[in-house]
């Protein structure tokens, strides 16, 4: 570059140095001139050339600068490039998302049309039952006439004449009053289980309402700067089951930790153990003694132990569930022989007010297992911890004597939440006796190797 503006300053001095002749004039001036103007002064030519390098150097200065520029525009586009490419990649999957969800959508509301229908049918069935049921309370009524016309014809007989009665036609009433009670009961148990599943099918109508409503596709807003993030937009969450039953109904058949929300209360974490008929909430599991249980009255009210091992749900939390009752409880038992032993019934749990007091009812097939709870639990038997006695003896706290809490009517009928021992259990009767025990089934004396208290909706029960 130095080279070429030293050449160019070269060049203007021999132009200055040899100016053009002018047409005309004598020869002696013209000579006389040529003489005076054949050399410029070195200072100027000196200047020049000083201004032409700056000048060189100041246009070196801007190119270096421009391709610095360019460069950086380069990469600036390269990276516009890659984003464009990776916003086409994301605008194609979310397009397959949109397709995927749309399908999803589409199935549900199928599925919501045909459960609609068969709840419709359903409906017809139980109105028909309804109307069947009056015409046969309209028969029943006017049977109930004629017998009791020949009631009166007999009575009226027997006195003209005592030797004689109508015993065949007594018996033929007696015979269709009979089948007449029976197609009546059969008629009440089919509107029941017809009732059940119409809640079952609004339940799981309700339900593929919600999942329509959580597929619907939702724009997504991104930006649009160079580093762009992505934010993802989520829909309101469905409406938390009440109990493991209606998870069931929901769908869900695995056994394992759900969240629940029962009606006027605070969501929290439960077990649920999923069967063919249902599910059930697990209120208490012992099966290794890695837990200890001889805890105070306020852990018992609040729970305490691991989902996924040994625990107590809570008293509060039982109560939140099986307050209003219509639950039944199923205890299942095992020994270290290998047996095992299963007991159900309907129960109710009071709240604080009541010491969350257990009542069980006791129905046609009230078995002697069931017994262990005491008589005393068909009225309500509050619960009790060694810090809080309410059990029914007078003289000995029954928590504080066997360890555990418990609904204890006496000290003796059984203990589930008592101290675990391994087999074989100890020698000494009075460490025995504060095992996990249930007398009717193993004895007081025998320490039980696992225990396990669900409960469920009281329709679960007439479907097992």
């Amino acid at each position: 570059m130095k080279t070429t503006l030293a050449t160019l300053s070269l060049c203007l001095v021999m132009a200055t140095g040899f100016p053009l002749e002018r047409k005309g004039g004598s020869p002696s001036s013209h000579a006389a001139k040529e003489k005076r103007v054949q050399y410029a002064a070195w200072d100027d030519v000196n200047v020049i050339a000083h201004g032409l390098l700056q000048l060189g150097q100041g246009l070196k200065e801007h190119v270096d600068k421009t391709k610095v520029q360019m460069r950086d525009i380069s990469s600036k586009l390269k990276v516009f490039n890659r984003t464009v490419t990776e916003l086409g990649k994301e605008s194609q999957k979310l397009r397959v998302e949109g397709e995927v969800l749309k399908a999803r959508a589409q199935g549900l509301e199928d599925r919501e049309g045909q459960l609609l229908n068969l709840t419709a049918e359903l409906r017809e069935k139980a109105d028909e039952m309804q109307h069947e049921r009056k015409s046969m309370g309209e028969r029943m009524s006017r049977l109930e006439e004629k017998v009791d016309s020949m009631l009166q014809g007999d009575a009226v007989l027997s006195e003209t004449n005592p030797g004689a009665k109508n015993n065949s036609d007594a018996r033929n009433i007696q015979l269709m009053l009979e089948g007449q009670n029976k197609r009546i009961d059969d008629l009440m148990d089919r509107i029941r289980l017809q009732q059940e599943k119409l809640d079952k099918q609004n339940v799981r109508i309700r339900t593929l309402q919600s999942q329509l409503q959580q597929s619907r596709p939702r724009p997504v807003m991104r930006s649009s700067k160079t580093d762009r993030s992505m934010e993802e937009q989520r829909d309101s969450p469905i409406e938390m089951a009440s109990d493991c039953h209606e998870l069931f109904l929901r769908g869900e058949t695995n056994s394992g930790v759900y969240s629940i929300q029962p009606i006027n209360a605070e969501p929290f974490k439960v077990f649920c153990e999923m069967t063919a008929d249902g599910g059930w909430t697990v209120i208490q599991r012992r099966q290794d003694g890695s837990v200890d249980f001889d805890q105070l009255w306020q852990a018992y009210e609040k729970g305490f132990g691991s989902l996924n091992g040994e625990f107590w749900l809570g008293l509060e939390k039982m109560h939140s569930i099986a307050k209003d009752g219509g639950y039944t409880l199923n205890i299942k038992l095992s020994d270290w022989s290998g047996d095992v032993a299963s007991i159900r019934f309907p129960f109710k749990l009071a709240g604080e007010e009541t010491k969350y007091s257990l009542q069980i009812q006791e129905t046609s097939t009230f078995s002697p297992l069931e017994s262990s709870l005491g008589t005393d639990a068909t009225s309500g038997l509050p619960f009790s911890t060694r810090d809080q006695d309410n059990d029914q003896k007078n003289d000995i706290n029954c928590a504080k004597h066997l360890s555990g809490g418990w609904w204890f009517s006496n000290c003796g009928r059984s203990n589930l939440n008592g101290r675990y021992f391994q087999s074989p259990p100890p020698k000494q009767r009075h460490q025995r006796k504060q095992s996990i025990f249930w007398k009717t089934w193993r004895g007081r004396y025998y320490p039980l190797k696992s225990s396990v208290m669900m409960i469920a909706p009281a329709a679960i029960e007439n479907k097992s």
